[in-house]
């Protein structure tokens, strides 16, 4: 469920200023394309994931200049009559394309394309940005922790933690489509359905004056899913302990079982070894052990190779900031313009290369080799090109063209799905559900050496000959 909110005034005023001089000089009409890409893979890592469409279609649709936008536009004195008419009567038609949400995607290759005229085409940059920025982000890091946790259960806990309240809920959202079981966001069950979890804090334990008492309290509220939190004082000496108490004095009578004890702090391999043996001998074997307090996927790794007892993890700011790396770092520029039908080629040029862009109208293929499944390659294309899977295709690295390929006996499929035609969506956004299973169907399709965590195995996004030959034309001017 996406709710209405009208955010187009959230842009960097060079579009405005940039806007206006496109108007000045009659260019207000030119058509452009610009595309969505970024440099760098977080934490180094091998992949990243699609997320945010939704939002993005969500701010498309509403995209128009209310009264109180041309007001104070006014107010600044540097906006005339004409233009600020123009953007009272706008109303956005371009076309849109965008890589499906759960997606793998790789460096360089365009997430995003926008076909429009100059103005409406760089009016959307900010909100392009910062929409598929940030859930892309949120969701890349998720998959990393829930991979870590090799099948175990992972909470997203990090609502209060967040960069805002909307950095809260579509970061719940991003983590959810990385294989987060569910959120401590109770706001994001009622808009999203993703399921929110929760039971006590430390100031449940407090409030009452022993810690047994607290536990037989919350037995007696919750006897169903009776979670309780043990690291207020003593894990071993007494949170344990007296779980096992509540358990025996409360839930047991009424023919019930706990659900899970949790602990927030101390050394979590020690301390739920530990709790484990004490539960176990109380005949508490069913009853699980969530564990949190500051995890990412390296300590969680850590944490199962040392051979913690962990059930299942709750995660909160390292996930919710991805504190590792907090950037994602896309990036929105111009690849071509049309003139009289015909599509131009554009490039920017920079003595860094990791900044000179791809030219062109594009599309993005994944090969898949029809035996194992896996994910072999992609490549960028003009937007015309075909890649027939009945014929073999010669791979080869736009960097060092010398490393070539000729691969046979696979499947080409294009990644970049229009999403509006002439200001209309013409998409239909999946379940989150169906957002989230396909994620982990995507992810199956990698290589294990482009997921792992440290000096993943590269993987290649190429280019056709037709583009490269576009390419190093413009190169050499």
């Amino acid at each position: 469920m996406e709710r209405r909110m009208n955010l187009t005034m959230l842009m960097d005023f060079y579009e405005l200023t940039m806007s206006k001089g496109y108007f000045d000089h009659d260019m207000q009409d030119q058509i452009a394309y610009f595309d969505m890409f970024y440099r760098k893979t977080p934490d180094k890592g091998g992949y990243a994931i699609m997320a945010g469409v939704e939002q993005l279609i969500g701010y498309l649709k509403n995209l128009s200049f209310e009264e109180e936008d041309i007001d104070f536009l006014r107010s600044k004195g540097m906006f005339d009559e004409a233009f600020l008419n123009y953007l009272k009567n706008f109303k956005f038609k371009a076309d849109v394309w965008a890589i499906p949400e759960g997606t793998p995607i790789f460096p360089g290759e365009p997430i995003v394309t926008v076909r429009g005229t100059a103005i409406e085409a760089q009016l959307v940059e900010t909100m392009v940005l910062l929409t598929i920025n940030h859930q892309s982000l949120i969701a890349t890091k998720a998959t990393r922790i829930v991979r870590a946790a090799q099948g175990r259960p992972v909470m997203e806990f990090g609502s209060r933690r967040a960069q805002g309240y909307d950095g809260a809920i579509f970061g719940a959202r991003a983590a959810y489509i990385g294989g987060c079981v569910g959120t401590a966001c109770t706001i994001c069950e009622r808009d999203y359905g993703i399921p929110a979890l929760g039971t006590m804090a430390h100031s449940w334990v407090q409030m009452f004056d022993s810690e047994y008492e607290a536990f037989c309290a919350y037995a007696n509220a919750w006897p169903d899913r009776c979670s309780l939190l043990v690291d207020t004082y003593n894990v071993i000496k007494s949170g344990v302990p007296n779980a096992i108490r509540a358990f025996n004095d409360i839930l047991i009578p009424m023919g019930k079982r706990p659900a899970s004890i949790r602990i927030d702090s101390g050394d979590i391999t020690y301390l739920s070894r530990k709790a484990r043996e004490m539960l176990d001998e109380a005949g508490f074997e069913d009853c699980k052990i969530i564990v949190s307090n500051a995890l990412d996927e390296y300590i969680i790794r850590d944490l199962i190779m040392q051979g913690a007892q962990v059930d299942s993890f709750g995660v909160g700011e390292r996930l919710i900031t991805s504190r590792s790396e907090p950037v994602f770092g896309g990036v929105y520029k111009l690849v071509a313009v049309e003139k009289n039908g015909e599509i131009i080629p554009k490039i920017k040029i920079s003595e860094n290369i990791e900044k000179i862009t791809t030219p062109g109208f594009k599309q993005v293929w994944r090969l898949f080799d029809n035996e194992s499944g896996k994910a072999m390659a992609d490549v960028m294309t003009l937007f015309d090109e075909e890649i027939d899977s009945d014929k073999p295709y010669n791979l080869f690295d736009p960097e060092y063209t010398w490393k070539k390929k000729e691969i046979t006996n696979f499947t080409a499929k294009p990644l970049l799905t229009q999403i509006f035609k002439n200001g209309e969506c013409v998409y239909e956004s999946p379940s989150i559900e169906e957002i989230r299973a396909f994620c982990a169907k995507s992810l199956e399709n990698l290589w294990s050496e482009v997921l792992r965590f440290e000096n993943p195995h590269k993987y290649y996004v190429d280019m056709s000959s037709k583009l490269w030959t576009i390419r190093e034309k413009l190169l050499e001017g």
